[in-house]
């Protein structure tokens, strides 16, 4: 029987005001909750994940796919532990900021709601499932969760888990709802329920995120892909910046975080990419490097896939999500900030210097949602800049920018306080 989302998003919208109007100690037992069934439920989890795994591998799912589908015990103890750092963060929720009065006499200010009912659509990585829910759910916000079909036993375990929290706490298991396909059809037609749904945010392929923006009715905020620049300026410690692109390129290829094009300083190309060369040759890092830079990367005559090649246009657009990277040298800050500017895709870009004018400079100019000065890109995560979790990483200006935790998933109303006012 074909999955109704129509009657789930109804079904959510009705039970909102349960999770909207929750107090905070209540909201925070929800999550202690989920954290606590979470551990309980681990081993049925990995059993689950191990049947998508399978079928990923039969599928021949990419490297960086399956690496975003696995989980292991330390994997789930992770999530639990997102789920408990966003349980005890400060709540978002009811107070009043900045009241002021004004020269008629009423005060004013500003009070956090939640946004309503939140779709989230996904790939393959199951622990989205949980942090999404658990973002929205501190944030007062029902949730629709649409995840990829590699991960369907996963995702449905998860759902058991919200599904058995709920319960527990005595709220409606509409709350949250994990939709058991992944038929284009569904994702379709619940793009219409503008009625019913409040937000959606694609997080994933740039496919799915340009069909949905395409095809929505709803407010899309859009979490494209992740073009990470690093640009190591003249002046920048080279320990520093080896250490950074090592980090930001190697320790995990397969997210968004990851670093895509390296920019260096002319001016240093030949005591610095002679390294470079090295730790790529190490890591197996396959490298596309412009004509200037091509001869300081050799071949390895043992592997015709780490072969350098000539950098392309499309290369300083890719997000390759594998060992491979883009290389570029440029003439100075100026030519590595257009460079950014005309091939950044908003997410996460990283300067390495040891002149704090040219920092200061790149933080200034450099409007993408994340901007670094001497640390690894793959910082550029909710869980490491203190939101507890992440529902994604923004590349939308509106209405939220960079990681989102629960604070970017409300919203503003005001609040006006009079003694019989009326206007003049």
């Amino acid at each position: 029987m074909q999955f109704d989302i129509v009657a789930a998003a109804s079904a959510a919208k009705a039970a909102e005001s349960h999770i909207a109007n929750l107090d905070p100690a209540a909201r925070l037992a929800l999550l202690n909750t989920i954290a606590q069934e979470l551990m309980a439920a681990g081993d049925s989890i990995l059993i689950e994940n191990q049947k998508d795994l399978a079928a990923a591998k039969t599928n021949g799912l990419s490297l960086a796919m399956m690496d975003r589908l696995t989980l292991d015990k330390t994997g789930v103890q992770n999530i639990a532990n997102a789920v408990l750092a966003i349980a005890h963060q400060p709540d978002v929720l009811g107070a009043i900021n900045n009241m002021q009065q004004l020269p008629s006499g009423i005060q004013v200010g500003k009070m956090r709601i939640p946004l309503g009912v939140v779709a989230m659509i996904y790939e393959s990585r199951p622990n989205v499932t949980i942090d999404a829910a658990a973002l929205c759910l501190k944030a007062g916000n029902a949730v629709i969760l649409r995840g990829g079909k590699e991960a369907q036993f996963s995702n449905q375990a998860l759902a058991k888990i919200l599904h058995t929290a709920l319960t527990k706490c005595s709220l409606p298991t509409a709350i949250v709802t994990v939709i058991p396909t992944a038929d284009r059809d569904v994702m379709d037609a619940m793009l219409m329920l503008n009625d019913s749904i409040d937000l959606v945010i694609p997080r994933g392929g740039e496919g799915l995120i340009n069909h949905v923006t395409a095809h929505s009715k709803i407010p899309v905020i859009q979490h494209f892909k992740g073009v990470c620049h690093l640009y190591v300026e003249a002046s920048a410690s080279q320990p520093k910046a080896l250490a950074i692109l090592e980090n930001g390129k190697t320790q995990r290829t397969g997210v968004c975080n990851a670093l895509e094009t390296l920019l260096v300083d002319r001016e240093i190309a030949s005591s610095f990419l002679p390294k470079v060369a090295t730790l790529f040759a190490q890591k197996g890092v396959r490298v596309h490097a412009c004509e200037d830079s091509l001869g300081y990367f050799e071949s390895d005559p043992q592997d015709s896939e780490l072969v350098p090649t000539l950098a392309t246009e499309d290369d300083w657009h890719a997000e390759y999500l594998a060992l491979e990277i883009a290389v570029r040298l440029v003439d100075d800050f100026e030519q590595a900030t257009r460079h950014i500017h005309a091939y950044g895709s908003g997410h996460t870009e990283v300067i390495v210097t040891e002149q704090h004018s040219l920092a200061q400079r790149f933080i200034r100019q450099i409007n993408s949602s994340v901007v670094m000065v001497n640390a690894s890109s793959r910082f550029s995560d909710g869980g490491e800049l203190g939101l507890g979790a992440e529902i994604g990483i923004s590349t939308s200006k509106l209405h939220a920018y960079g990681p989102m935790g629960a604070e970017s998933l409300t919203t503003q109303k005001f609040v006006v306080m009079g003694d019989g006012h009326i206007r003049a």
